[in-house]
């Protein structure tokens, strides 16, 4: 199964036929909802303009599967994201970042008596958040829901 949003490309009747012809199902987003492929895409995103990932392609399967789990592992337990105040969604499930940004916390507060001032405003709360939207409710929908 092939999903993708509803472009001309994806859409296609070329591309119908060939997927059609390699025994492949396809499946689209919803016509003007712009949230359904959100996630995955802004991931894709992510995982095309890594260093790593390789400017002709994967020369077979196994490469890309390979590189593949690199890059999850590297984005679950390595790299820090700004939206969970940079910690890494494996710390955020695991509960370890409610620890790591307390140290955080602690670290600015001290740094801030030490040199106050090189602070002209608050520090940074280093507080983990709620809810991570990648397409937040306008505030006309959060009070038609309240």
């Amino acid at each position: 199964m092939l999903h993708a949003d509803n472009g001309a490309a994806q859409t296609s009747h070329t591309l119908k036929s060939k997927l059609e012809m390699l025994g492949i199902g396809s499946s689209h987003s919803r016509p003007g909802v712009s949230d359904d492929n959100a996630h995955i895409e802004a991931w894709f995103r992510t995982c095309k303009y890594a260093p790593s990932y390789p400017a002709k392609g994967f020369e077979s399967i196994a490469q890309a599967r390979d590189w593949t789990l690199q890059f999850v592992t590297w984005y679950n337990c390595t790299h820090l994201h700004s939206a969970l105040a940079y910690v890494t969604p494996e710390q955020r499930h695991t509960g370890a970042a409610n620890a790591i940004l307390e140290r955080r916390r602690d670290v600015y507060a001290e740094a801030r008596q030490r040199h106050p001032l090189r602070w002209k405003r608050h520090t940074r709360p280093w507080l983990a958040p709620n809810e991570v939207w990648l397409n937040p409710p306008s505030k006309l929908d959060q009070r038609m829901v309240a």
